[in-house]
């Protein structure tokens, strides 16, 4: 089964004021993160994969700054949006922050760790929609995006930013990789001697 993205939901964005170009953004990650969805075979929420990335950046209608993802999701909370699509909003910053770097950060202190696979497939494709839309053209393909992800988020801080945060996006990239690596073997037709 898979998820349309509603048009209702990109108005949504514009009535509160996302730019065209943040929206533009928004929608590439939803249709990255959906078919990342699809490609790892699990059973998951596909709607909460396509509305948590196509919200995620909500906050940048206020500001573009580190606590866009908590306003994101009170802009949310407004609208409407259910709690999964908040929890997305608010801690897709660095890939999902412990309280301690919250507090580094000066976010309001708590735990933004990253609990369910969906977000975690959704950060991800943040990142590869960064890297993919990179103006430097660090890479000529999606293909290429995901095959040296981890070689560019080490090399590139604005990717990585910092350890702990570098070590999260590795983290959550090769757990889809190894999904989306078994759901292709399983896919695979076996062998007849």
């Amino acid at each position: 089964m898979s998820y349309q993205l509603d048009e209702s939901d990109l108005a949504l964005l514009r009535e509160t004021g996302v730019s065209e170009p943040d929206i533009a953004h928004c929608v590439k990650v939803a249709e990255k993160a959906l078919e990342i969805a699809e490609r790892t075979g699990a059973a998951l929420d596909l709607e909460l994969v396509g509305r948590g990335a196509l919200f995620h950046d909500l906050g940048k209608a206020k500001t573009h700054e580190i606590e866009h993802g908590r306003i994101g999701a009170e802009l949310g909370v407004r609208l409407g949006l259910p709690q999964p699509i908040l929890a997305i909003m608010e801690k897709h910053i660095r890939g999902g922050l412990t309280a301690e770097e919250a507090t580094e950060l000066g976010l309001p202190v708590k735990d933004y760790t990253l609990r369910t696979l969906e977000e975690r497939i959704v950060i991800t494709a943040d990142r590869l929609v960064d890297i993919i839309t990179d103006t430097n053209q660090i890479v000529s393909s999606e293909e290429e995006a995901e095959a040296r992800f981890e070689e560019i988020l080490a090399n590139n801080i604005r990717y990585g930013k910092n350890a702990r945060t570098l070590e999260r996006y590795l983290g959550y990239h090769r757990e889809v990789q190894a999904l989306i690596r078994g759901a292709s073997n399983d896919r695979k037709p076996s062998r007849i001697p």
